[in-house]
Formats: structure tokens, sequence, C-alpha cells
């Protein structure tokens, strides 16, 4: 797993003056600053880097100022003190180094990260830089200062303690993206029809329908629950009847179509009379031979002659020189196969009503939804994800339905992918909008998903380009996004 720094910059000038608690005598009051105070969390360890500045600051010949960091628990009392600073005067600071060179002597208990002479009335700076093993209590940890002032002959000179900040590490910052939804327009008329199929039985070279022959009364006993079905739905409206028929290979070709005409009458005749329905609300066309549904049935079959009886169906023009050609393959066997098992299914009649839906309040529309959603509008799916949090279940389950139902709508991709990511989703938003990439509409929300994904040079490409295009949206966010990076 790739792992991340995050870099916490702090005010720029800390003065040391303000005291949170004090013991004896100030010492140095306000002639110590701090800038450029860093912390860093890496891995498992916290660096604290900081400028002390001593510009004000004056120092006796004989004087010694001790500056310990130390980190304090904000909850709780866990504390951690950082190596010193150690500033000298001129005298002290010869005392010192005789120590080190004379004796070995460390001098100090704990050893100091830097130990310097004061040069009086000069700009000195020391540029502190200290690290420790990460503990969990220092994500949420406060740096103060603690000065202790010494003499000659080690005499008190008293201390103090100032607060450099209260949080050495800020939490990372935490952006705020804007999603894309889009309102889809209102429908003026809901326009939606239902095709079904019928594979009626008829003797041969006949179009009359006898219920009782072969299973007919089964798919009489369908045809007649689909319509019932639309004409007994009251918020439905009828406009028209489309009764299409098909006849299998098999015979004259001519014949075979005039006989398909004969049969889709038929079928509209039993549905008028059997339901009431005026003849003229039918459109009817006699289709022939089915060759396209032949095809089809054997690409998808493991047929031995598949290859030959594909290209007897592709490259023989005339319908009837193919079906003597098909008799021809494996010395009729291949055909009586056909005539068994896949040209049944190509005798049928299939049927679309056509029909207006009306318009639903946004009640209604939270039933239909969970009964008969295609009975719904984009519109009014929206208007129903308006009443659920955008975090919950249903939210995201009303754009699932929306692009199930409408595949290919961009506005319906769009939304459910915003739903996705809302819902943490990133990967399966970002597989939906790769469908519509080429929709600037796309664009901002493709942005904020690689955004959550810890992407940000593919953020950053996609709000650039919506935010070329006038997306106010996409600006936010690059502007969040580049704040994110700063951290």
């Amino acid at each position: 797993m790739k792992k991340f720094t995050h870099i916490f910059i702090l005010p720029v000038a800390l003065f040391l003056g303000v005291t949170t608690a004090a013991y004896g005598q100030r010492v140095y009051s306000g002639q110590v600053t701090v800038e450029n105070l860093t912390g860093i969390k890496e891995n498992n360890t916290l660096s604290v880097y900081m400028d002390i500045v001593l510009d004000a600051l004056k120092i006796g010949s004989d004087e010694m100022l001790t500056l310990t960091p130390v980190l304090t628990a904000n909850k709780g009392t866990q504390s951690r003190a950082l190596p010193p600073a150690v500033v000298n005067g001129g005298r002290r600071q010869k005392m010192v180094e005789r120590a080190r060179v004379l004796n070995g002597d460390p001098v100090f208990a704990e050893t100091p990260r830097t130990v310097l002479k004061r040069n009086n009335n000069t700009r000195q700076t020391i540029n502190y830089s200290a690290a420790v093993p990460l503990e969990s209590w220092m994500s949420d940890a406060s740096l103060k200062l603690v000065k202790n002032a010494t003499g000659c002959a080690e005499c008190d000179k008293g201390g103090g303690e100032q607060l450099l900040t209260g949080r050495v590490l800020r939490e990372p910052y935490m952006p705020t993206y804007k999603l894309t939804y889009i309102v889809p327009e209102v429908e003026p008329v809901k326009a939606r029809s239902d095709r079904h199929t019928a594979t009626f039985n008829y003797v041969v070279g006949k179009h009359d329908l006898v219920r009782n022959y072969k299973n007919n009364a089964v798919e009489f006993d369908r045809a007649d629950r689909v319509i019932n079905e639309v004409k007994g739905n009251k918020d439905l409206n009828i406009t028209e009847f489309t009764v299409s028929g098909y006849a299998s290979p098999e015979g004259n070709h001519n014949s075979n179509r005039a006989l398909s005409d004969r049969r889709a009458n038929s079928f509209a005749d039993y549905l008028s009379n059997a339901h009431g329905i005026s003849r003229s609300r039918f459109k009817v066309t006699g289709y022939g031979e089915d060759w396209d549904g032949l095809k089809q049935a054997v690409e998808k079959s493991a047929l031995a002659d598949r290859d030959e009886i594909l290209g007897i169906i592709n490259n023989v023009a005339n319908p009837d020189s193919r079906d003597a050609e098909l008799k021809k393959l494996s010395k009729g066997q291949t055909y009586r196969t056909l005539l068994e098992n896949y040209y049944p299914p190509l005798r049928r009649t299939d049927y679309t009503i056509a029909y207006n839906v009306r318009a639903f309040s946004v009640k209604e529309a939270k039933e239909v939804i969970r009964t008969n959603p295609k009975l719904l509008s984009l519109n009014e799916m929206y208007l129903v994800t308006q009443t659920y949090p955008e975090n919950s279940k249903e939210f995201k389950e009303v754009f699932d339905i929306a692009t199930r139902l409408y595949p290919n709508e961009p506005i319906a991709i769009l939304n459910s992918a915003a739903a996705d990511i809302e819902g943490g989703n990133h990967q399966a938003a970002i597989d939906r909008l790769n469908k519509i990439e080429n929709d600037p509409r796309s664009w901002n929300n493709l942005g904020v998903a690689y955004a959550r994904m810890k992407n940000p040079t593919k953020a950053k490409e996609y709000f650039e380009k919506a935010a070329a295009r006038g997306d106010a949206d996409a600006k936010a966010n690059l502007e969040e996004l580049i704040k994110t990076t700063k951290d």
C-alpha cells in the first residue's frame, strides 16, 4: 500500500513572550520567537521542525538558557520532551567546551540538539529539528517550549514555558466535493409499449386459430392475461396494437409471406373480438420467412453443419434456393433437425401494445417505483430520490432502477454514478461514467470519483476539463483538491 506523508505548517511566527505557566523569575521574556513550525507525520515517526530566532535575546556571559520543546497530550496525561537547544553566554560557552575536552564530560543529562554561543546584538537562528517514535496520543498533542536559565555555579535563574501550538499535527484537510446531479426534463407524453410473442400451432398451410389445437390454449390464455392487465390499468391509455406474423423457411417464399399475413390478421381479429378493441387500432404486417431468427438460433447452436448453414443463409440470395441447399447437407439429416427443433419457434406472432401513461405525484411515484417502475419517467424517479437522504439505500436503489430501465440514457447514468460516489462505490461510478466519458457533463463526477480514490492526477485532469467549459462545481472542486495536496 502506498504510504502518504502529511506535512502541516503552522503560523509563521509564534512569540514566546506569552506564557501559559511560569515558575520562578520570568527569563528572557519576549526575546525568543519561533518561525516556520512544522509537524510531519510519516510512517511511524513524528518530526518537528522550527526556526528558533534569537535576534532579540541578550544573555549574560555566565548564563545558560536551555530551550526544551515538550509534546503534551491534549486529552490525557502523556508528554514527551524533545532534545533541548542550549544557548550560552561567552564565558559559559568556554566552560562547556573546556569540560567536554578535558573530561570527556557530556555536561548535559539530556544530549542537546545543539549548543551554541549567543552573540548579543546579532541576528542568530537555531534551525531546530527532532524526531520521535509516533504514539497514538501525539495525533492530538500540543507543543510548548520550556525555558530554564542558570548562572555561574549552576545557580537557578528561573524559567518559564510558552505554548507554541495547541496542535502540532493538524487534521488532514477534508475536502468537500460537489457532485453533479441533473434534473431530467419532464416528459410531456409518457409513451410506452410492451412487446410479446405468441407461438400458435396451425394446421399445415392454414391460418385459422384453433384454441384446442395442440397447446394453443396456453398461448391464448397468456395473450388474454396480457391484454386484460393493460386494459384494467386505469393509469394507461392504449393507443395502438401492432401484430407481426412470421413463418418458418420451408416451402415457397411468396406463399409463406401471404400465410404469415393471414395468420397475423387472424390473431388481430381474435384480440379485437375477444376484448372489444376496435379493429382500426391494429396495425398488422406479415413478414414471411424468418431467416434472421434462424440465423441467430444457428449461431448459438452446436450443430455439426453450423458453418455451412450460416454460409448458405449469408451467401444464397434467393430464399427458395437457400431452402434447397439446406436440404443437401448431411444427406438430409441436418434439414430434418432444423425442421424438428429450429423451425417451430419461427412460426410466431409478435404483438406490441402501445399506450400512454398518466403523470404521477411524488407520493404515487414512490409506490409505482416498487410495483411497475417502467411507468415512471426519469423526472418522476428523480423526484422520488429527493425524498430520501443522499446516503440512504433507497436513494441509490431508485437511481439503479433508472439505469436498468434506461441503460443508454446519459442523465440516468450520470445520476446513478453520483449516487455510487455518495455511497463510497467510486470504482463502480467510474465504470458507469466511462460509458459516457465523451459527455462533458460526466467530467466533474469523474473528477470527484478519482479524488476520493486518492488519484489527484486524474481528478485534476477532469476538474480542469470541466472547469474550462464553465462548470462552476468543477472549479470549486479543483480548489478543494489543491488544498488537499498542500497538506
